[in-house]
């Protein structure tokens, strides 16, 4: 029974050794018992040491197959030690320490070294970056700010060149609101008075105080009354320097005497207002006149305090002095006599001056009586306790001209009228104590705008400057204030129109600039730089109005010579590129050009010396545009070339009547698009549309003056571009007949030698053309030549061996001519050529 089991427990053994021995997914383990057991002693001491989580860990890493065991050795070997740890320091005597401190700390420094200059390297090209953006930001900045700047700034605009595939802008809506478009209007009514040749009876400045006059702004009217009064003096000469002519005495005293006259009418005013305000207290009575005025008006002002330290008794129950100071602040020196009569004759001396005063206010007194009243006002009257009697001697005797009366002279109004009224002129030009440029100095350059708080009260400033003659400055000031920059804007035309701006030799300078040989402090306002800072928000919105703005700046010239507002014009179409609304469209049938918004400012004034320098040569043989329209398209059609822009420079020099410069530049774009299939809308598409209007012109303008090779080149790019439509189509017989008629390839032996004939006198936008011909031209014989091997294959009768002679015949003469042509082509079309002569047998 024992045998029978051990038998059968061997035969198991045996049968599951062979099983396993079978097995081919494991490899065979040979392991005695007692390494099983080792295996399992040392299994179990690492279970004890390294905890049930390290198992788990080589597991969990084990089934993704990762050697943890591996990985912990390698990471053991690494240092531990930190890579920039400072190092310690070491015993002199350690040679190897210091060799191996000296090698780190070398490497240390050369990387720290190289972090310091990539850093300084990242910060310095950080701010060349910044710089160079606000170098481009500032030039637009500067161009669009209207302060005063002591830069020289580049007049001529930049405008980004538009993409091809961009549409020609549009007008848009109107951006001028209502006060612009009522100044806009009366510009334009003033301009066509000019376009007809006839002198407007109304000054410019006038017109724009009717429109002032409309606003319900108060202090805008006040403005354009100083304009009004300031230009009220004799006729300035039209090739005269405004500047130069405001220097003259004679335009001195009349700007003196019309800015006192203007404080004088508006104190009465004021006067007038306190005393309606307050008829009882002032009891002036129905008495018309400026005495009465006077008196009710110093019977207010006057009252208990304000009467204390007055000299000489009273008149009328009023103190003298005030009275007389007030007729004379009133502008009624007559009425301050009457004062004076009527106190008695403790002032004969002084009546007399006053007398001399009036019958010639500008000058000074004669010097018997000049030396009379100074005597007396040194003697008496500077420590006087009644400021009017002071003021009042000041104004007529001109007796010290630093007092500023401040007692007297409360408002800016007051000490302007008082510094005005003691500026006197002297025979035989004696010099004088104070000079209508000290009064010019001390209100632009000693006081300025912080003194006079200009920018809280505009008014204020821009009224003292005006009526110092001081226009340039204080238009300047006005432009920068954002309610009145319009009214500015409108000012400086109007002065501009009666000759009275003083503008620079250069426009492009500063919008307010000091010229060396003007006397100090007067400044020049850059009249055509105000002008187009204006215009550009509104230019293309408006074009009509812009082009009414910019004929101002006709009798201006840019820096190369050419006349503004050609300039000017250029600039506008180059950046709306409506030309047709400005310039008019050409009618091909009777090749007249409908009118445009130029056709208007067509006049003597615009074509002269400037038109025939610049752009004689470019005119038509014929003539048809001797005007600024045909300079002004020319130049625009000049730098649309120079922009790159050809296909917009077709359109404005066919407006031009420039027909051989249209051709030209067709001939430049068709031989870069003639073999493409083009897409709608595309380059290609637009050209064909175009070369039918273009045809439709020489149909019916003379080509004799054209060169024939020009005129050539243009007609058989238009056919060629017919044979590639037809080529791409696969309507190979219409193409092969295109190209029959377009002569410039030879279909047979015959043709060859005229072809190349004609090929070496052909222009260089007809040769570039051909290559694309030729290896279209292999397609179309090739597809024949498989046409008929096809048809021979299914036994379709055709005459199939002249057919396959004139092909190889056409072969050789397309080889043949390639050849012998004076134009190297691309190498494959070559190549392309004898393959298909090759394929052909």
């Amino acid at each position: 029974m024992a045998d029978d089991d051990f038998s059968k427990l061997l035969q198991q053994a045996e049968q599951l050794t062979t099983e396993i021995e079978g097995n081919e997914e494991l490899p065979r383990v040979e392991r005695s018992l007692g390494q099983v057991l080792e295996a399992s002693h040392e299994l179990y001491s690492r279970v004890i040491q390294s905890g049930a989580n390290d198992i788990q860990a080589h597991l969990l890493f084990g089934s993704k197959g990762i050697d943890l065991q591996q990985i912990s050795q390698k990471l053991e070997t690494l240092s531990s030690k930190r890579t920039f740890e400072p190092l310690q320091p070491i015993a002199d005597s350690d040679v190897e320490s210091f060799l191996k401190n000296e090698r780190e700390n070398a490497i240390l420094s050369l990387i720290d070294e190289v972090n310091k200059n990539s850093l300084q390297t990242t910060e310095d090209q950080k701010w060349e970056h910044m710089l160079s953006e606000w170098n481009k930001e500032k030039t637009n900045l500067m161009n669009a700010m209207i302060g005063p700047s002591q830069n020289w700034l580049d007049l001529k605009k930049t405008p980004e060149p538009p993409s091809i595939a961009d549409a020609p802008k549009k007008f848009g809506h109107s951006m001028l609101d209502s006060i612009e478009a009522a100044y806009a209007r009366q510009i334009q009514q003033y301009n066509k008075l000019i376009f007809q040749g006839s002198k407007p009876r109304t000054a410019l400045h006038q017109k724009f105080a009717q429109v002032a006059e409309k606003l319900n702004e108060t202090k805008v009217r006040e403005m354009w009354e100083i304009i009004k009064i300031m230009t009220n003096i004799p006729a300035i000469v039209r090739d005269e320097d405004p500047l130069k002519a405001r220097g003259n005495p004679a335009i001195q005293q009349c700007l003196i005497a019309q800015g006192k006259k203007y404080l004088e009418k508006r104190y009465k005013q004021y006067m007038s207002d306190v005393v309606r305000a307050n008829p009882a207290a002032a009891m002036r009575g129905g008495e018309p006149g400026t005495y009465p005025l006077v008196r009710g008006f110093v019977g207010l002002r006057l009252q208990g305090q304000g009467s204390q330290g007055l000299a000489d008794g009273v008149v009328d129950d009023r103190p003298l002095w005030p009275m007389i100071y007030y007729c004379l602040r009133s502008g009624d020196a007559n009425a301050a006599l009457h004062c004076l009569r009527k106190a008695g004759r403790d002032h004969e001396e002084f009546i007399s001056a006053l007398e001399e005063h009036i019958r010639n206010p500008e000058r000074a007194l004669s010097d018997k009586l000049q030396t009379a009243i100074n005597f007396q006002y040194r003697i008496q009257v500077r420590n006087s306790t009644d400021p009017y009697k002071r003021a009042v001697y000041c104004v007529i005797g001109c007796c010290d001209v630093s007092d500023e009366h401040s007692e007297v002279a409360r408002t800016a109004d007051d000490y302007l009228w008082l510094k005005l009224s003691i500026i006197k002129s002297r025979p035989n030009n004696e010099p004088v104590a104070f000079t209508y440029s000290d009064l010019q100095k001390l209100i632009l350059e000693e006081y300025g705008e912080t003194h006079y708080h200009a920018y809280e009260k505009p008014l204020v400033y821009f009224q003292v400057l005006m009526l110092t003659g001081q226009f340039e400055p204080a238009l300047e000031f006005l432009s920068r204030i954002p309610r009145y920059q319009v009214h500015g804007v409108h000012m400086a035309l109007a002065l501009h129109d009666v000759y009275m701006l003083g503008t620079p030799r250069n426009v492009q300078a500063p919008l307010l600039s000091v010229d060396t040989d003007d006397p100090n402090p007067l400044r020049r306002l850059n009249l055509a730089r105000l002008l187009l800072l204006y215009v550009r928000k509104f230019e293309l919105s408006d074009p009509s109005d812009a082009l009414h703005y910019y004929f101002f700046l006709r009798n201006l010239k840019d820096p190369s010579g050419k006349n503004l507002f050609m300039c000017c014009c250029t600039d506008l179409a180059l950046e709306s590129r409506d030309y047709e609304l400005l310039f008019g469209k050409m009618d091909p049938v009777t090749g007249l050009c409908s009118p445009g918004l130029l056709d208007e400012f067509n006049n003597p004034h615009i074509d002269s010396k400037v038109i025939a320098l610049n752009v004689a040569e470019q005119l038509v043989n014929k003539g048809l545009f001797e005007d600024a329209i045909t300079v002004i398209a020319l130049n625009v059609a000049e730098q649309l070339v120079n922009k790159g822009l050809f296909e917009d420079a077709i359109t404005v020099y066919d407006i031009a009547g420039n027909i051989e410069k249209v051709l030209e530049l067709f001939c430049v774009l068709l031989a870069q698009v003639v073999n493409s299939g083009g897409g709608a809308g595309g380059l290609r598409e637009r050209l064909s549309l175009l070369a039918d209007h273009v045809s439709q012109r020489l149909r019916y303008a003379d080509t004799t003056a054209l060169p024939a090779a020009l005129l050539e080149a243009y007609v058989k790019l238009c056919k060629l571009m017919t044979f590639f439509d037809q080529f791409h189509s696969d309507n190979f017989e219409g193409a092969l007949e295109t190209l029959r008629e377009c002569e410039l390839v030879p279909l047979n032996a015959g043709e060859l030698e005229s072809r190349v004939s004609a090929a070496r006198s052909a222009r260089g936008e007809l040769l570039r053309s051909l290559p694309a011909v030729l290896r279209a031209l292999c397609h179309i014989l090739l597809a024949q030549r498989q046409r008929l091997r096809n048809a021979h294959a299914h036994n379709i009768p055709m005459h199939t061996n002249k057919q396959v002679e004139w092909l190889r015949e056409q072969a050789e003469v397309l080889n043949t001519f390639a050849g012998n042509i004076a134009y190297r082509m691309p190498g494959d079309t070559y190549s392309q050529l004898a393959q298909m002569q090759i394929l052909m047998h």
